[in-house]
């Protein structure tokens, strides 16, 4: 579900999903008005937009490179490309992964260098999600 919050210039895409329903949250968020310089964030998994494919089972480098790659054609429906990443956050459920997740981020944003931060977490709603990812953009970055 997409949708517009006219008081405060907020844009918003929500993904359908059972999880939404229980804990509501935004896949996509937009703050200001366009044209203005803004933060825009994005949240992603490693799911095809329905939320009923998922990608990588079992590969915590595809999920990564899937995930952010979900969260980049997010930006594109606000204009934002690759270059206004600012800030990249990954969530992983082992230890284990963060070589593989680090090698699939480095090769994604090696030229813009966003801020990065790398969380080991206890564990996803779905067990087979081993990377949720999170990016901020920065219009007129």
């Amino acid at each position: 579900m997409a949708g517009v919050d006219g008081r405060h210039g907020r844009l918003f895409r929500d993904q359908e999903e059972k999880l939404s329903t229980v804990t509501p949250h935004t896949r996509l968020r937009h703050s200001g008005k366009r044209g203005d310089d803004a933060n825009d964030g994005t949240g992603q998994r490693t799911t095809d937009r329905s939320a009923a494919v998922r990608y990588g089972e079992g590969d915590p480098y595809e999920q990564t490179k899937v995930a952010f790659g979900n969260a980049l054609e997010a930006l594109k429906e606000l204009g934002l490309g690759i270059e206004s990443v600012i800030r990249t956050r990954m969530y992983l459920s082992h230890v284990r992964d963060v070589d593989e997740a680090g090698r699939a981020h480095k090769e994604l944003f090696d030229s813009v260098r966003p801020v990065s931060t790398l969380l080991v977490v206890e564990g996803f709603v779905d067990p087979r999600i081993l990377v949720e990812v999170e990016l901020e953009a920065f219009r007129g970055a």
